[in-house]
């Protein structure tokens, strides 16, 4: 089973025709309500299953600085993007729950000394958690923080307003991982 996570409205169609395309059960994963606004691509082009990207480079001269890497599923990119510029942080778009991209967790576990993993989906269970037990498969022993919908009921409301009140805006992913930091 291929589940992805979409960053925005391109990035939702491109995965809607690799899911078509895959040979096997597929599933693409989306928030209600719009899209960041990102630029759509007319040609259709399938994504390497299970290939992240990295959309932002921490820029740290120090090896003693700590090196923080967000890993972003869905729609959690454009905070964690504002976050990553916050805190010199690496941002990696991971673009699919299912398959995770252990090559790219490997070298951020090698290369960073905390993993922030960032969803808007229940935390327990979710690609935090799935991300934890790559991680430990691999016995790349790493800080870690899972941020995203905690275990209860959320009332209705403006959707930004919800994801701020849930820690998941950029601010409280900067707060978040500021505090983590601290312990």
């Amino acid at each position: 089973m291929v589940i992805m996570a979409p960053s925005d409205e391109n990035e939702c169609r491109q995965m809607l025709y690799t899911g078509f395309m895959h040979h096997g059960p597929a599933a693409v994963r989306y928030p209600r309500g719009g899209g960041s606004g990102g630029a759509i691509q007319t040609n259709m082009q399938a994504i390497p299953i299970g290939e992240a990207e990295i959309k932002r480079l921490s820029t740290l001269a120090s090896a003693k600085d700590e090196k923080i890497a967000i890993l972003s599923f869905g729609s959690m990119l454009t905070p964690s993007l504002k976050a990553g510029e916050a805190l010199n942080a690496t941002v990696v778009n991971m673009r699919f729950v299912k398959p995770l991209d252990q090559k790219m967790l490997e070298k951020l576990a090698i290369d960073h000394t905390l993993i922030v993993t960032v969803e808007e989906n229940a935390i327990m269970g979710g690609a935090g958690a799935a991300v934890l037990e790559a991680l430990q498969a691999l016995k790349k022993p790493i800080r870690s923080l899972s941020l995203g919908l905690p275990d209860l009921f959320i009332e209705h409301g403006v959707h930004e307003t919800m994801l701020a009140e849930c820690g998941l805006d950029a601010e409280g992913i900067v707060k978040s991982i500021t505090k983590a930091l601290a312990d």
